[in-house]
């Protein structure tokens, strides 16, 4: 295998790169000046060798902490369950003011993912600590993400932690008519009466 082939295989392991766009990202990388490619490489070592997972959350973090575990602002009794650590700017960009954990993936036992491969340890440390009122569970709304969401709630059963989950339903601007099944029986379930 050539290199071309090798920086071809590469980008196509990324989430959500193909073949084809792989190709497209290496030939675009072939056409530019060398030192953009050279950039590029130092980029990425430096990210590989000064990104960590933070030892209190999981969330990414250059430091001995991440920004979020830094900041003394920040609601400590509240904590946001995630799955990735990608999410953790979404919502924050949303306004949540409190903590988080970042699992680190979802449960899926077809893909050899259990319990044991989540960064559960980090969430029983918190709750040992004894300052988290309220548990938010923030995994995605697939099968995956909801057996996550009801692994941790039964963990959480019993503990006297306010345990809520993010509303699902319907995006704004959406049709009906193009709303999947799932999500549409969501809607349904969640209804609040109108004022």
């Amino acid at each position: 295998m050539g290199v071309i082939e090798a920086l071809v295989s590469e980008f196509a392991r990324l989430p959500g790169i193909g073949r084809k766009t792989a190709q497209r990202l290496t030939y675009h990388l072939l056409q530019q000046p060398p030192e953009r490619s050279l950039r590029l490489a130092e980029a990425l070592e430096d990210v590989a060798s000064r990104v960590h997972p933070c030892p209190e959350c999981g969330n990414l973090s250059e430091g001995d902490r991440c920004e979020v575990c830094e900041d003394p602002r920040r609601d400590a009794s509240l904590l946001c369950v995630v799955e990735e650590p990608s999410t953790v700017g979404a919502l924050d960009r949303a306004g949540f003011k409190g903590r988080y954990l970042v699992l680190g993936g979802r449960l899926s036992p077809l893909d050899g993912v259990g319990p044991e491969s989540l960064r559960l340890g980090l969430l029983a440390s918190k709750l040992e600590a004894g300052t988290i009122r309220e548990v938010v569970l923030a995994t995605n709304p697939s099968i995956e993400g909801e057996a996550t969401a009801t692994y941790v709630q039964q963990l959480l059963a019993g503990r006297g932690i306010r345990v809520s989950r993010l509303a699902r339903g319907l995006p704004m601007g959406g049709d009906l008519e193009y709303v999947d099944g799932l999500t549409l029986s969501h809607a349904l379930q969640a209804r609040q009466e109108v004022s």
